[in-house]
């Protein structure tokens, strides 16, 4: 009964977000779309929620991308970043491996670049929507454990996000160079509460609870 009552209220919020929004529904799959093939995401994934294996993950998290931030910077393209990521591959995965050696650990290590599904996320002044993004993983043991993640493509990785308003320039700067105006709107989370690009945002994340909601 609970869990019907719970769909009921998300599908009233939904279709009372459309009839106000219309204009901009079928702009919001649209965008979306056009999101998971621009970017590349990077998530380093620890081994459990322990406050030891979260630290280790941001040790292995550090030495990487001091090792290929560097790299990614010089890239003017979601393919050649492709190419700087797999011709690297070995080297990033023996880094972590030796950071989590040196800090008394035996966990495995994996690393993929691939598709994967990953839900509404926040980083800095930035929310993606839900969707399927291409990623390139650092999976440390049994990786149950949250997850650290930025973007490769455009490279904000480099970027520290506890800069406030100096970041925030920086970020868009960085995303405005794949994204049109409108893609970058949408995703910008400072905008005004009335502004419709947040309203796109609030979609996202309605349809996610939905979806979440059904699956239960």
């Amino acid at each position: 009964m609970k869990k019907m009552v719970c769909i009921i209220i998300c599908l009233t919020i939904l279709f009372l977000g459309i009839l106000n929004n219309f204009s901009v529904k079928g702009s919001t799959v649209s965008i979306q779309g056009e999101l998971e093939q621009k970017l590349i995401r990077f998530h380093v994934i620890a081994n459990s929620d322990s406050v030891e294996d979260q630290a280790l993950k941001l040790k292995v998290r550090d030495k990487v991308l001091e090792y290929i931030s560097p790299k990614l910077k010089k890239s003017k393209s979601i393919e050649e970043s492709r190419e700087i990521i797999k011709s690297n591959d070995a080297a990033i995965k023996k880094i972590a491996q030796d950071v989590i050696k040196k800090n008394g650990y035996s966990y495995t290590v994996q690393t993929k670049l691939s598709k994967e599904n990953f839900p509404v996320k926040t980083y800095g002044n930035i929310t993606l929507p839900s969707g399927e993004y291409e990623a390139y993983r650092i999976l440390i043991g049994n990786a149950s454990g949250q997850n650290w993640w930025c973007v490769m493509f455009p490279p904000l990785c480099f970027i520290d996000i506890t800069k406030g308003e100096v970041s925030y320039k920086e970020t868009e700067k960085a995303m405005k160079t794949v994204l049109t105006e409108k893609e970058y709107e949408a995703i910008d989370n400072t905008q005004s509460p009335n502004d419709n690009n947040n309203k796109i945002i609030v979609k996202f994340k309605i349809v996610e609870l939905f979806n979440k909601l059904m699956k239960k």
